[in-house]
């Protein structure tokens, strides 16, 4: 097998697809550009957190209609509650919304 078609994957939609290293080099630059406020928010809904956001004339703020399990409150208390009003506020975009889509 040559070097050209261990580097290549079938695509339905145009025949054949090349991953080269500066496709990989890619795909790693966009994971480690995932925001510090992205990774608050996963982890927080990892750990069942139920609250969403409500973006209303650029007003963000949070609703919680349920009570969030005690890792996913205590980590919102701990890692973003006691964040500055602007960085907690980026992780809020991040949370689910209420609004329509």
């Amino acid at each position: 097998m040559s070097n050209e078609a261990a580097c290549t994957k079938p695509s339905p939609a145009s025949g054949v697809v090349r991953t080269t290293p500066q496709h990989m080099t890619w795909r790693r630059s966009m994971s480690e550009m995932e925001t510090e406020s992205l990774k608050l928010a996963k982890e927080y809904l990892s750990l069942g957190g139920a609250r969403r956001a409500k973006i209303d004339d650029n007003i963000v703020n949070t609703r919680l209609w349920e009570n969030d399990p005690p890792e996913a409150a205590a980590f919102w208390d701990k890692h973003i509650q006691s964040l500055p009003e602007d960085k907690r506020r980026e992780v809020e975009l991040h949370l689910p919304t209420i609004n329509a889509t």
